[in-house]
């Protein structure tokens, strides 16, 4: 999924999934198979402004889902559910002061990602196709998005002038879009991902 997501240049919003053929272990290496899946970009993906019922069903599961584990963990917040730059965020904001939220953010974003996956897992589990939703703390994902656009910026300008290819930190796949989606917005080079997860990166190539 996230190689498609990657070849794309898109994020989870903008594409259906269909799960062509599920993975198999084998036994002991024999038999195994790895998972299909069928990635498509939905057309007028960024046009469209009419209402989606199934994305608003995921939202409410998400938030249902991060307030009752915030009430398990005994963590004070809140829980918004907003749309930023057509991304669907439920997003979790400290209701005292901001020492529950740094743990619920981790060591560069560790945990806030491993919320984003139980939810995930939580929300599939309960509708059909895959969860559209993305869990933010504190703005942090927000933030991570701007620093993610200027150092892309700055490393394509650099590759404009020099010629020499960059490569960036590895990161995931949605973080890996907003770096695609930057320096496409630099003229004469071009952006491609290599390396295989959790050290898949972009590269930043002059045309």
């Amino acid at each position: 999924m996230e190689a498609a997501l990657s070849e794309l240049g898109a994020s989870e919003q903008e594409v259906d999934v269909e799960v062509v053929q599920e993975p198999r272990s084998g036994f002991l290496g024999v038999g195994a198979q790895p998972a299909v899946v069928r990635v498509r970009r939905i057309e007028g993906s960024q046009e469209s402004a009419e209402p989606d019922p199934e994305l608003e069903e995921q939202v409410e599961l998400a938030a249902d889902f991060v307030e009752g584990l915030l009430d398990a963990m005994d963590v004070s917040a809140d829980v918004d559910m907003n749309v930023v730059e057509g991304t669907q965020y439920v997003e979790i904001w400290g209701a005292e002061s901001d020492e529950g939220m740094g743990l619920l953010i981790g060591r560069k974003g560790q945990t806030v990602d491993a919320l984003q996956e139980l939810t995930r897992a939580v929300v599939q589990s309960r509708i059909e196709g895959r969860s559209r939703v993305v869990v933010d703390v504190e703005d942090y994902r927000k933030r991570r998005r701007s620093q993610l656009v200027s150092k892309a910026t700055s490393a394509a300008q650099r590759v404009r002038r020099t010629g020499r290819p960059e490569r960036m930190e590895p990161m995931n796949a949605f973080e890996r879009k907003i770096v695609h989606d930057a320096v496409a917005g630099v003229s004469g080079v071009e952006s491609g991902s290599e390396g295989e997860e959790p050290e898949r990166r972009v590269v930043i190539r002059r045309h």
